[in-house]
């Protein structure tokens, strides 16, 4: 009976229930909203850190990290043929490392030196997608180098472009060597971009004197999910070397992963306490209007109890009754923009850059929050009808009839 009574009661005013069920519609679509940009965010800067910066795993000299050091090698070359033949490893490259100094004309600036395999690093890294001018390396072509777009506008630089780099090698002698610009790469990290050169790892080994050897190499798995069970199955098979996912080499990034997480929900949050206000006016307003019914009520012997519920019940339908409406327009609304885009460069391209994010986002429905949002939404109805329902409590029966 109650039930019932409470469902034409939220009838009996059509235009105030439809603004309730409007405010938990508005409400659900901008905390979905966020919860979905955020994802999306966040699972494209992680897709960057493994496809473009880190990679899935990376070995090195235990104590080659430390300080950079060019002597800490990786002697054994048939490391590449152990790891390619793993199941579940995709593709490996070699990189040879060196800190050393960006000599021009215009001035000086240091860098960390990256001797490659470009055939290798293509498949790793894609370097050869975030070239916006040039061509990349030529085989048979010695001392060529490719830049970031950030360092070539800071130093002035183009294609073709003279400059020198220098650095110490191996028997701790400086070495200086002219190289021509043969591409300018942007990678959407104007940070790693400004900072980062590469050469071909023959030319940057004969002159560390390091022959055949590299100081890191970088894996991609054929799945992410497979990360931990590999991490420990490399480390295993290589004790002498230092295996790091990409977590443990860029732990911002999964910082940031696990702080957003929570700003997305302290976000949700706030949203729903401006959604609690709109469902407490409207609901105390519904109690005051039928304060004479509700005291007619009392006087023919319902509880206070069965008031209390009455009123509660009415929250929870009107809530209910909006929920699922929220939730489909909002799937379907980040489904399109999953697919298409959204575009972002208006916040500023460079400034997005500079944190590592592209300016094209593709949101992702939460699924894995949808019962949190949903018990957050119906918390914040039930914690909103609090207040409605006490003063209806309060009301004395015969001060209320005489109204």
């Amino acid at each position: 009976m109650i039930f019932s009574l409470a469902w034409r009661n939220i009838w009996r005013n059509r235009s105030r229930s439809v603004v309730i069920i409007i405010s938990v519609i508005i409400g659900l679509l901008a905390g979905i909203g966020v919860l979905s940009l955020y994802k999306g965010m966040m699972k494209s800067r992680v897709r960057k850190v493994i496809d473009s910066e880190m990679s899935h795993l990376q070995i090195h000299h235990p104590e080659f990290k430390k300080d950079y050091s060019p002597g800490y090698i990786i002697p054994d070359v048939n490391i590449l043929n152990k790891l390619t033949s793993i199941p579940g490893v995709k593709s490996v490259a070699p990189r040879s490392i060196v800190q050393g100094m960006l000599v021009t004309p215009t001035g000086s600036t240091g860098v960390q030196i990256n001797g490659i395999v470009p055939a290798l690093e293509y498949k790793v890294s894609g370097l050869q997608k975030k070239i916006i001018a040039g061509e990349g390396f030529h085989a048979g072509k010695i001392n060529e180098i490719m830049i970031g777009r950030k360092l070539s506008d800071k130093m002035k630089l183009r294609k073709g472009s003279k400059l020198v780099l220098t650095f110490t090698d191996t028997t701790g002698n400086i070495v200086s060597a002219a190289f021509r610009v043969t591409g300018i790469y942007q990678s959407g990290n104007t940070a790693l971009d400004e900072c980062n050169v590469y050469v071909t790892l023959p030319t940057l080994n004969q002159l560390l004197l390091i022959g055949n050897a590299y100081h890191e190499i970088a894996i991609i798995l054929e799945r992410d999910d497979i990360l931990p069970q590999m991490l420990n199955s490399i480390k295993a098979a290589l004790p002498n070397l230092q295996v790091e996912s990409w977590q443990d080499l860029s732990p911002e990034t999964q910082l940031m992963v696990e702080t957003v997480d929570t700003y997305s929900y302290i976000i949700m949050l706030i949203i729903l306490v401006a959604l609690s206000f709109g469902i407490l006016n409207t609901m105390l307003m519904s109690v005051l209007e039928r304060t004479r019914e509700i005291g007619m009520m009392m006087a023919l012997g319902t509880s206070r109890k069965r008031i209390f519920i009455l009123v509660w019940l009415e929250t929870i339908l009107l809530t209910l009754s909006g929920i699922p409406i929220g939730l489909l327009i909002a799937y379907f609304i980040t489904s399109y923009y999953q697919q298409h885009g959204l575009d972002l460069s208006g916040m500023g391209r460079e400034m997005m850059a500079s944190f590592g994010f592209d300016t094209m986002i593709y949101p992702e429905f939460p699924w894995e929050k949808l019962l949190v949002i949903m018990f957050m939404v119906i918390g914040t109805a039930v914690l909103s009808c609090l207040i409605p329902a006490i003063k209806a409590l309060r009301m004395q029966p015969v001060e209320a009839l005489r109204q």
